[in-house]
């Protein structure tokens, strides 16, 4: 059950793909040298392997528990995240000024994939606490990030976000949680949250929540939410912990997965009321949760890749050691069954759907980084506009490849990974959550056909298929059997997703249903054509590397095989989608309600 970082590969990604020296030159990006990052990636990967990971068995066992309105975590979770806290990793894409390492988000996305890879749901916690920074770095007042960042960043306190209900599910418009203004400036609020990660427990001094309410006037709808900051101890003006706030845990779920992730249900204001303060202004609190929301999103498709990527490691090892029938062409005896064709198919499944999708995140966080850091404003808003059109991708494609590849993991055991003692079904179990929290996929999928897609006439979508056409000048160029078949499938994923925006834009008035009904083909033929892209740079990268005979030419060939095994195998299913989105809705929509 250990887990052994993928530093090659991220490294590759990083330097090749996302053009890290570039990200390093940009103003504020100087501590990111390539000494400092490969510095950073090595520790963080000894501190997830050796502290983390041998907590991902216990906490699936011994989750959390729930007494008297307490929650105690896994044994072992608690001294995990001190030592988490003291080493800066929660801050290392976050500001000096509060205790941060100031490194770009490229650089800590890497290590988010590393800590979520090495346990799922201690990672939660750093991950719902990155959100409360972003908003508060975004929305916040001065007093309000003075008091509580250093506080986030050091791992002494934690973050929560509070949006469902449990009459409102993804539906924000329908919460009711109440926030009564009080004479001297703050808010007393009242209600009920459910499902809130990490909403109690006992691993750090104070629970900060960020939660979603409406003030007495507020208009209907989501034009009338706000965001409040709802600290579970009372802060005095000293920054010393007061008084126990008016907010307590009535219950923990028992969930399929995540076992070890307390998921809390809160009640606010049984005893007179909790006492909260107005983050930004009156009646923006979904615009400002949006930056929490858009930064976890991110985050659980990193989740996604992690958890794919400690699953392809887990069947590595198994398909190695099951010693099970002899070789088709022939053999003494029994042989590791990772000789056999159809269990190389599985693996070379999982792994390269992993590597792409680990490649288009990798890339996405440098476009984040150019948006905020590149001098040039025409640049910063065209990458602006790809990361905000990617993250739905990002999100989406990712932690449905990660169920996939999960349960394929599972079938590499065999009848043995039904069994729970493997540790296959773990992650299995854990990944099945990630395509549905943080926004369903079909969440992610009309946020990429209404916001990302048609809201600027498809241009950032015709851009980027637009940068994969230019590609095709250098694959045909390169005449290796390799490169041929990988450009074929390209320019036919291409080719597809041009058709598929094409459509959504002429279409949208006049059949909105329809359109919507292929929404999560067009996110998946997305994924699948972006992360192709990425592998076909990919690929060229590790030709022209093998070519001048500079560094391991044994990762470089694998890379190449890897890149041409997801063209055949993966992205020439685009065009399979492309007929589903522009073609498949009357039959999506044929039956009526009382047909189902």
């Amino acid at each position: 059950m250990s887990y052994s970082a993928p530093l090659k590969d991220m490294q590759f990604v990083l330097n090749e793909l996302a053009g890290l020296a570039g990200i390093n030159a940009l103003p504020g990006c100087e501590d990111a040298t390539p000494e400092t990052v490969e510095a950073v990636l090595e520790e963080n990967a000894k501190f997830c392997s050796e502290v983390i990971a041998p907590l991902n068995v216990i906490g699936d066992k011994e989750p959390s528990s729930w007494r008297d309105g307490q929650v105690t975590t896994t044994k072992g979770f608690k001294e995990a995240f001190k030592a988490y806290g003291e080493a800066g990793w929660q801050g290392v894409q976050h500001p000096v000024e509060f205790g941060g390492q100031g490194l770009p988000k490229l650089v800590s996305t890497p290590c988010i994939e590393m800590l979520n890879s090495a346990s799922l749901s201690f990672a939660l916690c750093p991950l719902l606490t990155d959100g409360a920074i972003e908003a508060l770095m975004t929305a916040g007042t001065k007093e309000q990030q003075q008091t509580y960042l250093a506080n986030f960043i050091a791992g002494k306190w934690t973050g929560t976000m509070n949006l469902t209900e449990p009459q409102a599910g993804s539906d924000l418009a329908l919460v009711r949680t109440r926030a009564e203004p009080q004479s001297d400036g703050s808010y007393k609020l009242f209600g009920t949250k459910i499902f809130i990660t990490y909403g109690e427990h006992d691993m750090a001094e104070n629970i900060v929540h960020l939660v979603l309410a409406r003030t007495p006037n507020a208009p209907a709808g989501v034009k009338g939410i706000s965001l409040f900051i709802v600290p579970k101890f009372l802060i005095n003006a000293d920054g010393s912990l007061g008084s126990r706030n008016d907010v307590q845990c009535v219950s923990i779920e028992h969930k399929l997965g995540i076992k070890a992730s307390p998921t809390a249900v809160l009640q606010f204001g049984d005893h007179g009321g909790a006492i909260g303060h107005l983050i930004g202004e009156e009646n923006r609190g979904l615009e400002y949760m949006f930056i929490m929301m858009n930064a976890a999103r991110f985050a659980v498709g990193m989740q996604g890749i992690a958890v794919a990527e400690r699953a392809y490691q887990h069947a590595v090892r198994y398909a190695k050691d099951r010693i099970q029938s002899r070789d088709l062409t022939g053999s003494p005896g029994p042989v590791a069954i990772i000789h056999q064709p159809d269990v190389k198919r599985m693996l070379m499944t999982m792994r390269a759907q992993t590597e792409a999708a680990r490649a288009l995140a990798y890339v996405t966080a440098a476009a984040h980084d150019l948006a905020h850091h590149h001098a040039d404003e025409v640049v910063r808003k065209r990458n602006d506009a790809l990361y905000e059109f990617l993250v739905p991708i990002v999100k989406g494609w990712s932690t449905e490849l990660s169920v996939d590849v999960a349960s394929t993991g599972v079938q590499v055991h065999g009848g043995m990974g039904f069994i729970e003692e493997t540790g296959a079904a773990q992650f299995y179990r854990d990944a099945r959550i990630l395509p549905i929290y943080e926004g369903t996929t079909a969440i992610q999928a009309n946020d990429l056909i209404g916001r990302k897609t048609v809201r600027d006439g498809g241009a950032t979508a015709q851009a980027i298929i637009a940068e994969i056409r230019k590609l095709d000048a250098q694959l045909a160029a390169a005449t290796s059997a390799d490169c041929v078949a990988i450009r074929a499938h390209l320019t036919a994923g291409a080719n597809a997703l041009d058709d598929v925006v094409a459509y959504v834009l002429a279409n949208l008035k006049a059949d909105i249903k329809g359109v919507f009904a292929g929404s999560v083909p067009y996110l998946k033929l997305g994924g699948i054509v972006l992360g192709g892209w990425q592998m076909a740079r990919a690929a060229l990268i590790a030709e022209q590397k093998l070519q001048s005979g500079a560094g391991d030419a044994k990762f470089y060939q694998a890379k190449i095989a890897t890149a041409r095994f997801f063209a055949e195998h993966i992205l020439s299913q685009a065009s399979g989608l492309r007929t589903a989105i522009v073609e498949g809705s009357p039959s999506v929509l044929a039956l009526n309600e009382e047909q189902f």
